[in-house]
């Protein structure tokens, strides 16, 4: 149950090096700084949030993001490599997160904007959400991420079993609408923003990133604080670029 209090909002983001499509993809630089720089720049304009967190393993082959997370000044808790549910929640605990939001590292294109209005709706529901999200079925892939209550986020901690539950953090809790209560962001207004296709805005592969790299290009020296629409509005001005991952399978949960 969140507190009456305002409640301390942590973002944690989920990175490491290790990638089996794409190795070191949250460091690869753009714009003259790693990809997840880009990210942590951005998390920290979302004004419901108190916190950005990165959360990494506690093997040696993370210590770049360490390193990374101290020159950028940055929280960085490490944690297990594979039982992501135990990192991510001792992360939250350990910064005495009321309300937790789940991000991760691949995806540099995050927008701050969405993030607050995931929160918006999160907080004001009445009774209390366990879980919501930024729905990819409305919004480009990429732009992913959750917004968890403690108690469920502590629920799923101690229960979860499965393998792909303890991977990939939430599974254990949006698979049971009936023991949480669950919400989504709504559609955006308008016309619907992937006309031109289902949109992968994350990096999972060369072709991810070369897209990603050509958005970062374009917009970070007029539009420093772009927003997701503005990324739209490059992509219809270019619609050949949206081909270049097109092709690009996202992997998928058992």
């Amino acid at each position: 149950m969140i507190s009456p209090a305002k409640p301390r909002v942590v973002c944690i983001t989920q990175a490491r090096m290790g990638s089996t499509r794409l190795p070191g993809k949250v460091l690869l630089p753009v714009a003259g700084k790693p990809l997840l720089a880009h990210q942590v720049e951005r998390l920290r304009r979302a004004t419901l949030v108190d916190e950005v967190v990165v959360a990494t393993s506690d093997g040696a082959n993370d210590d770049p993001i360490s390193a990374l997370c101290q020159h950028l000044g940055v929280a960085c808790f490490r944690g297990s490599e594979l039982d992501v549910l135990d990192r991510f929640c001792r992360a939250a605990l350990a910064h005495r997160a009321d309300v937790a939001v789940r991000v991760t590292g691949d995806c540099p294109l995050i927008d701050p904007g969405l993030i607050d209005q995931l929160l918006a709706l999160f907080l004001a529901a009445d009774p209390p959400l366990d879980h919501a999200s930024v729905d990819i079925g409305h919004y480009p892939r990429g732009l992913d991420a959750e917004a968890i209550s403690m108690a469920a986020l502590q629920t799923a901690w101690k229960e979860a079993t499965a393998p792909f539950e303890r991977e990939h953090v939430t599974p254990f809790i949006y698979r049971r609408p009936d023991r949480f209560r669950l919400g989504a962001l709504p559609p955006p207004a308008g016309p619907a923003p992937v006309e031109m296709g289902p949109q992968r805005w994350c990096v999972d592969t060369v072709e991810d990133f070369q897209l990603v790299r050509r958005l970062l290009e374009e917009l970070l020296p007029a539009k420093p604080r772009f927003t997701w629409t503005d990324c739209l509005e490059v992509l219809r001005r270019h619609p050949d670029w949206a081909l270049l991952n097109r092709d690009v399978a996202q992997k998928t949960l058992p």
